[in-house]
């Protein structure tokens, strides 16, 4: 057996199987392109190879033997498990196959940004298995950086390291979240200097508080970074502080005892983009950056 796995090529399975569809070798070396005696010696080092007969010949007429049959039944599976391979290899070279692991932070997806895209993606590459998970969002820079995901939706400004990028996909604002029995609610337009004396929640991305002090001319006094942006808006509803969070989750997220106010003055933009490697290589990863650069804004 380890002879066979050894010396028995391609050209000996086609070989057979040629001369097993026709029954006839002059046929049989027609449709492989070569001379008869070229197929016979084919034939006869296979038989030499496996140690038996594949083929009863006569002057008038050739059939397959018991062995033979059985043969044939198994070289055509294994022609076709090859063909099959060769097939998955190219179409994962063309980026039809294959896996992704997405990180996203929770906002991506409160916006809609995520979903989108991924539903865009899914239709055009069916083919490729597609993983998300939520992630603290200083941790999917390194993630990506060291191969653990492909892709990351995450809530700019965000230091990445040298060898990967980013496009914006959707320009946001921050609003303010308070508590409904606050005297802050009784207000449709909140102004940063009326925030001063304030408690914050702050979320994992801070420029909202940070931009509404500057502008309000005061430090805030920042009492919990919870994390996620339900936590954040959970311990708003329970009176702990208030928060400047994405208007995207005011527009998907209602916890009880939780309002939502405009904040006064320009707006203030939130980013959601998708980070990425520069250089990416993976074929699968390589055509999501695609539909990501074509739906990027200017």
């Amino acid at each position: 057996m380890v002879n066979i796995v050894k010396e028995m090529e391609l050209r000996h399975f086609r070989c057979v199987l040629a001369v097993a569809h026709s029954l006839h070798f002059a046929r049989a070396a027609a449709e492989l392109g070569i001379s008869p005696p070229a197929l016979t010696k084919q034939v006869q080092e296979t038989e030499q190879l496996l140690g038996t007969r594949l083929f009863q010949r006569s002057k008038r007429a050739v059939s397959l033997t018991a062995a033979g049959e059985l043969f044939v039944i198994e070289a055509a599976r294994a022609l076709g498990q090859l063909a099959q391979a060769q097939e998955v290899a190219r179409r994962a070279g063309r980026g039809e196959l294959g896996r992704l692991e997405i990180g996203y932070v929770a906002s991506a997806a409160y916006s809609g940004v995520l979903q989108g895209q991924f539903a865009r993606f899914r239709a055009s590459h069916p083919g490729i298995h597609i993983s998300a998970r939520e992630y603290a969002m200083d941790a999917l820079p390194a993630l990506l950086d060291q191969g653990r995901v492909d892709l990351a939706f995450v809530r700019p400004p965000l230091h990445l390291p040298d060898g990967l990028d980013s496009v914006v996909l959707l320009r946001d604002r921050f609003v303010l979240a308070v508590q409904a029995d606050s005297p802050l609610a009784l207000f449709d337009v909140a102004a940063p200097a009326a925030l001063a004396q304030q408690a914050f929640i702050v979320p994992e991305q801070e420029l909202g508080t940070l931009e509404v002090s500057r502008r309000g001319g005061f430090a805030a006094q920042v009492v919990s970074r919870p994390g996620s942006l339900v936590a954040v808006l959970t311990e708003v509803s329970l009176g702990v502080g208030c928060a400047i969070v994405p208007h995207s989750v005011m527009a998907s997220v209602q916890l009880p005892g939780v309002v939502f106010r405009e904040l006064d003055g320009p707006q203030i933009s939130s980013e959601i983009a998708v980070a990425f490697r520069r250089h990416e290589q993976a074929p699968a990863a390589r055509a999501f950056i695609a539909q990501l650069r074509a739906a990027a804004l200017a």
